[in-house]
């Protein structure tokens, strides 16, 4: 059933389809990803990625690691439909590369261990996929390792993701004995013999048949409950025709409301072409999604996934490649061909393409033009971002970027030789531009050059990228984390007076404020460096509204640096109560540089309290480890929220400090002979102790 991707070019736009495969590490992504390359015919021999033969894990970093660390885009043909496929990250250091690659597609197949079920990364790139309201269907990989079990699987889904699971297979045989699935609604079965490629289509066995028909009944009772067409006709004749069936399951796809789920084992080709068919079925085309909205001139406007319509595309990476600067960008609306002019938001300027190309991985393919619907890369943009909206020069539009996290931990980096300095600046910004959730600053008190990024792993490839691209040798200091600060005990009735007379007209604003804490939001956390709340309850006019707005903006100048290290201030409400202004003399600029000052000043009166970030941590470990890494979390002070025995493991949750959590990997590895693993994402803010840095070196 391979089909050539050249004959699909012009594949039309109800036949595309732009999705990612999602999950935590080491569910089997990449894996999946090869096979589906593989069986579609766009590869000839199955990559491995533990013998670095991946076509998506191409960088020399994720070949040595064995991981996914950078998305990468690849096309491939099936069944007369042309799909683009994003292979994301599944390390938590790495989850904005995925959510700038989920900002741009419009379905996805979310991988979960049949062993494991619903991990920590899992959840998480669920919850992404949510808030950019993408549809997924799930594969339920690794059924023949020892422990699989789907229905334990699927409840984890139903538990922790809490959508509506429908299950559409039935595993023939268990764990090693894995060879095939029940189809439920062409009721047939799907085997794959060892050591060949090829499915056979067959009957039900029979000693599934009374199973596979309760299962049966189970997903037409399931559909019935979420899609009234459905539920109109298992009323009328008890039971749901197979047409029925798929088309309500397409629709409960394509609203959320429900998620389809497939099962196999990408490492053995078992169940790769009833997902691909599933993907073709139930993910929306370009023309199934709404109508992308942008702004013009202030107004929102829709653009149309039509070719005709004015171009505007959406830049979702940049790659510096030895022979070039690749900027990758999904179009939604209109055609761009090679040599054209397109308009960038990001800077502003106009901007020429030079070359088109389908994109396989590290491999490209020229493309005279590219059309609605397609994930293509330009060669030729000078200065273009991640984040940025590229359109015709005549029909100016602003898509909204990508949301880019707040970076947690930061390096010291600096060139051993001081004569490769400029060289280092060079390659930083190179970085910024590539990874947006890097970030690259000078530290005003010691002059060194601070990198800031998700986590220590992520820092870690940031540095050897430097050092393999650009053959610099660079020194790093030990990594430091984001502290926060927060209120813990307000003041009211705090009187400032900024008065500024030194000639010509001067400066008044008188202000009265009440400052407290912020109360926090269920589910945000202190976490978000942004929590501020500023209002005024002073009547009669005694301060006009420009000038409230003002000392708002002076407030938010003063949440940079706290009173206790100068780290950011958040959950700080501020309360306007009174004030004065002089008829010549008050400004806006006067209200905004008493905001600062004053707020500056409450501050310093209030009890104010060191926020440190933490992380929810999940360890597994042999039984035979579990007293010793249970100790060690205490000594990091993390706090044991609860443990699970599996298959002769251990999985333990805590929640951690981050700081605590810098070279926990080689200790973990050292205590349990290297039998255990960990994953860890952030978790919002928490109190820090007393003795915890105060000083600008712990920014």
């Amino acid at each position: 059933m391979r089909t050539d991707l050249h004959r699909h070019l012009d594949t039309p736009l109800a036949a595309v389809r732009n999705l990612g495969i999602l999950a935590h590490v080491d569910a089997g992504k990449t894996t999946l990803t090869e096979r589906i390359l593989y069986l579609t015919g766009t590869t000839h021999k199955r990559g491995e990625v533990h013998d670095g033969t991946t076509v998506t894990d191409f960088d020399p970093q994720e070949r040595d690691r064995g991981i996914t660390i950078f998305a990468a885009a690849v096309s491939c043909a099936w069944d007369g439909h042309r799909i683009n496929l994003i292979d994301t990250p599944g390390h938590v250091d790495f989850s904005d590369e995925v959510a700038r690659s989920l900002r741009v597609l419009d379905g996805a197949v979310a991988v979960f261990d049949a062993v494991a079920g619903v991990e920590p990364q899992s959840e998480s790139v669920w919850r992404q996929a949510d808030r950019y309201g993408v549809p997924r269907i799930a594969f339920v990989n690794k059924l023949d390792r020892a422990g699989a079990d789907l229905d334990t699987a699927v409840e984890s889904i139903r538990g922790r993701l809490h959508p509506a699971p429908l299950v559409v297979q039935l595993p023939i045989g268990s764990e090693a004995g894995f060879t095939g699935v029940v189809d439920l609604l062409r009721m047939r079965s799907l085997v794959w013999p060892e050591g060949r490629d090829a499915v056979e289509e067959g009957p039900v066995p029979e000693a599934l048949r009374d199973t596979a028909e309760g299962r049966r009944r189970q997903l037409e009772e399931a559909v019935a409950e979420l899609h009234p067409g459905a539920l109109e006709e298992f009323c009328a004749r008890g039971t749901l025709c197979a047409r029925t069936l798929a088309a309500a399951l397409r629709d409960l796809t394509r609203s959320g409301d429900g998620v389809v789920v497939l099962c196999g084992s990408a490492y053995r080709n078992r169940g790769i072409e009833p997902l691909l068919d599933a993907v073709v079925a139930y993910l929306p085309s370009p023309c199934d999604v709404p109508a992308v909205r942008g702004t013009r001139d202030g107004t929102e406007q829709e653009r149309p996934a039509d070719p005709a319509a004015p171009f505007a595309a959406l830049v979702f990476k940049v790659n510096a490649t030895a022979t070039g600067r690749l900027t990758y960008l999904r179009v939604y609306s209109g055609t761009v061909g090679k040599g054209e002019t397109v308009w960038d938001s990001g800077t502003g300027r106009v901007e020429r393409i030079g070359r088109i190309l389908r994109v396989q991985a590290d491999r490209h393919a020229p493309l005279e033009q590219a059309v609605a619907g397609d994930i293509v890369a330009l060669v030729g943009l000078k200065s273009t971002r991640a984040g940025s909206t590229l359109c015709a020069p005549g029909a100016p539009l602003v898509l909204e970027p990508p949301a880019v996290a707040d970076p947690v931990v930061s390096v010291a980096v600096e060139a051993v030789g001081s004569a490769d300095t400029d060289l280092l600046v060079s390659a930083l910004t190179r970085l910024v531009e590539e990874d947006p959730s890097l970030v690259v600053r000078t530290d005003p008190e010691t002059g060194q050059m601070v990198l800031s990024g998700m986590g220590e792993l992520h820092l870690e490839v940031a540095v050897e990228k430097i050092r393999r691209a650009h053959g610099l040798d660079v020194r790093v200091g030990r990594p430091r984390v984001a502290y926060r600060e927060t209120v813990a005990r307000g003041v009211s009735g705090l009187v400032h007076r900024h008065v500024k007379q030194d000639g010509g007209a001067g400066e008044f604003a008188h202000v009265v404020l009440d400052v407290e804490p912020l109360e926090d939001v269920p589910g945000d956390g202190a976490a978000d460096a942004t929590r501020f709340e500023f209002r005024s309850t002073v009547v009669g006019g005694r301060v006009p509204q420009e000038y409230v707005r003002a000392l708002e903006a002076g407030c938010r100048d003063a949440l940079a640096d706290g009173p206790l290290g100068g780290h950011p201030v958040t959950g700080v409400r501020v309360v306007l109560t009174d004030g004065a202004t002089h008829p010549k003399d008050s400004s806006e600029r006067a209200f905004r540089t008493a905001g600062r000052f004053a707020l500056r000043e409450a501050l310093r009166a209030c009890a104010m309290v060191l926020l440190e970030p933490v992380a929810d941590v999940t360890v597994t470990v042999p039984d035979d480890a579990v007293g010793g890494v249970l100790g060690d979390l205490a000594a990091r002070r993390g706090q044991v929220s609860g443990s699970v025995a599996r298959a002769g493991a251990v999985v333990i949750t805590a929640t951690v400090p981050l700081v605590e959590l810098f070279g926990y990997a080689t200790r973990l590895r050292g205590r349990t002979r290297g039998r255990g693993v960990f994953t860890a994402r952030p978790a919002g803010y928490a109190p820090a102790p007393s003795t915890a840095p105060t000083g600008a070196s712990a920014r």
